[in-house]
C-alpha cells in the first residue's frame, strides 16, 4: 500500500477537508493492513532491536489528537513488541510552574530520544500552537516580556513560533533524528461516541474528564488550529500523516506499517567486528565450550 497519501509533506495546498476520518468500507488497503498488522508488529520487534545495535539514529514519533481519538491505544499497541528499554513515552499535561518559567520549548527538547532509541511524545509542542491558539490567555502564562495582554498576541507572533518549531525539529533532523508526526483525525461525532462509552461504562469512568467537554465546544477552532499548524510545519524532513481515526484498528496498522517503513528505509545493519573482536569472540568460545 501507498502510505504517501496519508502524508503530509509540503502544506502550501493543504486542507484538512481533503482527509476522510473514516477509511473506505472496500479499501483494499483497509483489508490488507488488518490483515498484516499482527505481522507488522512482530517484524517491528525485529527492526527495533537492529535499530537500538545499529545506533546512529533516534525516532521521534508525536501523537496529536482531540480527546479519545485513540492515542493511547495506538502507542500501546503499536508499540507493544517493542522492548521497554528503547522506548521512552512521555505524556505532556498542562505546563508545570517551573515549565512556565522556561522557553516552551524546553521540558520538549529534555524529552528527545538519545541514538538508538524510540522517543513518543503523546501531545508535544504543538499543544503552544493549538491549545494556547484556542485559548490564547494561556499564553500569557509563559511569561513572555512583550505580551501583557492577549490583545497583544498578534499574527506575527503565531508565525514566529511556527517558525520556532520547524527551526527545533530540523535541528533534531540534522543530528540524526527521524521525526515522524501524527494526526489522528476523529470525526465529532465519533468523538461523541466514544465520550459517552466512557461515561457509560464503569470501568472507564477515570478516563473521562470534563475538560474534554470544552475543548470539544471549540472544535471548529481546534481543526482550524490544527490545519493551520500542518500547514506552516510539514515538511519532507518532518512529516506530518493525517490518520483516519474513527476506526481504531485502521489507523492501529496504519501507524504500524509507516513505522516499519521507515526502518526499512535507514539501511540499518548490525555492528561489523574488528579482526581483533573476532579473535577475542573464538577464544571465549574455546573457553565456554572447554
Amino acid at each position: 500500500m501507498k502510505i504517501s497519501k496519508y502524508a503530509v509533506t509540503n502544506g502550501d495546498k493543504f486542507s484538512l477537508k481533503d482527509y476522510d476520518t473514516i477509511p473506505p468500507e472496500n479499501s483494499d488497503e483497509k483489508k490488507e493492513l488488518k490483515e498484516q498488522l499482527e505481522k507488522d508488529i512482530q517484524e517491528l520487534r525485529e527492526l527495533q532491536e537492529m535499530f537500538y545495535a545499529y545506533d546512529r539514529h533516534s525516532i521521534l514519533l508525536i501523537f496529536q489528537a482531540m480527546d479519545a481519538a485513540g492515542k493511547d491505544g495506538a502507542i500501546k499497541h503499536v508499540m507493544s513488541g517493542i522492548n521497554p528499554q528503547g522506548c521512552q513515552v512521555f505524556g505532556f499535561k498542562a505546563p508545570s510552574t517551573e515549565e512556565y518559567k522556561h522557553s516552551f520549548l524546553w521540558r520538549h527538547s529534555k524529552a528527545v530520544p538519545e541514538s538508538g532509541k524510540i522517543g513518543i511524545h503523546n501531545r508535544s509542542h504543538y499543544e503552544f500552537v493549538l491549545a494556547c491558539k484556542v485559548n490564547p490567555e494561556l499564553v500569557l502564562k509563559e511569561r513572555i516580556p512583550k505580551l501583557k495582554s492577549v490583545e497583544d498576541i498578534t499574527p506575527e507572533f503565531w508565525e514566529s513560533r511556527y517558525e520556532q518549531i520547524n527551526n527545533f525539529e530540523n535541528i533534531l533532523v540534522e543530528s540524526g533524528t527521524v521525526v515522524l508526526k501524527f494526526f489522528l483525525h476523529v470525526s465529532k461525532e465519533e468523538q461523541k461516541n466514544r465520550l459517552l462509552d466512557r461515561i457509560n461504562n464503569k470501568l472507564k469512568n477515570w478516563k473521562f474528564d470534563s475538560s474534554d467537554l470544552l475543548a470539544r465546544r471549540q472544535w471548529d477552532d481546534y481543526m482550524n488550529a490544527y490545519e493551520k499548524a500542518i500547514k506552516k510545519t510539514a515538511n519532507p524532513s518532518a512529516p506530518w500523516f493525517v490518520i483516519s481515526a474513527d476506526d481504531k484498528w485502521f489507523a492501529r496498522a496504519l501507524i504500524a506499517r509507516i513505522l516499519k517503513e521507515t526502518f526499512n528505509g535507514l539501511e540499518m545493519k548490525y555492528p561489523q567486528l574488528t579482526n581483533e573482536d573476532e579473535q577475542l569472540l573464538q577464544i571465549a568460545k574455546k573457553e565456554l565450550e572447554e
